[in-house]
């Protein structure tokens, strides 16, 4: 690590670098610092030395060195790699930076209303907490802490089955609103009760993720693993109970292969609306057949999203298949989005196109790892920061005001 890398962390906070994460910690990062002489010291003037860091992340991008000091390699790859030869994955953030903003004259604003609803839920700002999976590996309070750091934020944290925590811990961790992401066990009686458990401890939403699976060469390299007291946590938070530490780790495996219905047709969701009066999302969504299928079966919303380019390589970027899905929608879904999310100005190009809110899900990661709910608190901000900035320079005082006319056309 970079003395410029080091002298981040320290002022990312005193004290915020714990014994929570799981492997990495400032004591090693200063060793290797101190043998790297040639950095200018972080206190050097910017303006003298462009190249130097900020004294703490200014942008979403200056959270992933310090997630990666914090981090065993397995683990960041894992959550910052993507499918193959990740071209969905950079084609997420790239697509984002060929689209152009064109304000108008004379629309002047000085004060922004940021705040929306999403499915009647008021939120402070329209970027949510998207579903991530094994946040107990990023941080010890992995989910718990995400969930503090939406409420503090004003807007909505949506928990993954594979957080880490259960339903019940992710719950009682901050009075803000919550959403359950389904991940479906085999066993259709513990899927019931798992949605029984999220109604009772006050989630608002499900939202059920049909792109599912994954397959990165990072991962196969690094032969990426849940460690084991965490894979098993994991299935008895789900409510297995017939498995234990007795189990050895490869049966733990083997149980949890089994454990999941990847395959989820019409008539999941058909038995999903008659156990729940929940709201339900679709997340997954990249076209108008999906979109219509999403209609009939009567659900409330969708997530446009390729997971993030986590899933299949090849597939376009979520936000060029944005405006073909709102259209599609027709204002009879609640239309949300993800993958590439990287500034506030992406989420007012997403907002331009017909998005009610977006979901950030690295980003959450990264911040995580860098500092806990601190991190994800400052995350949150920067992006309300930067779309407040890029609403005032665009003469959009509210949300309602972002519309597709602040776009270049882009040529066909």
């Amino acid at each position: 690590m970079d003395r410029r890398t080091f002298s981040q962390l320290l002022a990312f906070g005193a004290g915020m670098f714990s014994a929570g994460h799981v492997e990495g910690n400032a004591a090693a990062a200063a060793e290797n610092a101190s043998a790297d002489s040639t950095d200018k010291p972080a206190g050097e003037n910017r303006a003298a030395n462009p190249n130097a860091w900020p004294a703490s992340p200014v942008t979403i991008s200056d959270f992933i060195p310090l997630a990666k000091a914090n981090l065993p390699k397995a683990t960041f790859e894992y959550i910052t790699s993507g499918s193959e030869d990740e071209v969905t994955l950079r084609d997420n953030v790239e697509a984002f930076r060929r689209m152009r903003i064109l304000p108008p004259l004379l629309h002047g604003v000085q004060k922004t209303d940021l705040s929306t609803t999403v499915l009647g839920q008021k939120i402070s700002m329209p970027i949510m907490l998207a579903p991530v999976a094994a946040l107990r590996m990023f941080h010890a309070e992995g989910g718990r802490a995400s969930a503090r750091a939406a409420a503090s934020a004003g807007t909505i944290c949506i928990t993954s089955t594979s957080v880490g925590n259960s339903v019940e811990e992710i719950a009682a961790a901050g009075d803000g609103p919550k959403w359950f992401q389904l991940y479906v066990p085999s066993d259709r009686e513990l899927a019931r009760k798992l949605v029984k458990r999220a109604e009772a401890s006050g989630y608002k939403a499900l939202v059920v993720t049909v792109d599912l699976g994954e397959r990165k060469d990072a991962d196969l390299r690094n032969r990426f693993s849940l460690p084991k007291d965490m894979l098993l946590k994991h299935l008895r938070d789900i409510g297995h109970t017939n498995v234990s530490e007795r189990n050895s780790y490869d049966e733990l495996v083997a149980f949890n292969a089994k454990a999941w219905d990847v395959s989820l047709s019409v008539d999941f969701f058909q038995w999903l609306r008659r156990e729940t009066k929940l709201p339900i999302i679709l997340k997954g969504v990249l076209t108008k057949e999906a979109v219509q299928q999403s209609i009939d079966l009567k659900l409330d919303g969708i997530v446009v999203s390729n997971h993030g380019g986590r899933r299949l390589d090849g597939m376009p970027a979520s936000i060029d298949m944005l405006k073909e899905v709102v259209e599609a929608a027709d204002g009879k879904l609640e239309v949300l989005f993800d993958s590439g999310i990287r500034r506030g100005g992406d989420v007012m190009k997403a907002l331009a196109l017909g998005a009610k809110a977006v979901l950030i899900g690295r980003p959450q990661a990264w911040s995580l790892a860098a500092g806990g709910e601190t991190g994800v608190k400052l995350a949150l901000e920067i992006l309300r920061d930067e779309l407040t900035n890029a609403m005032i320079s665009s003469g959009c005082a509210a949300v309602d005001d972002i519309d597709a006319s602040l776009l270049l056309p882009t040529a066909t």
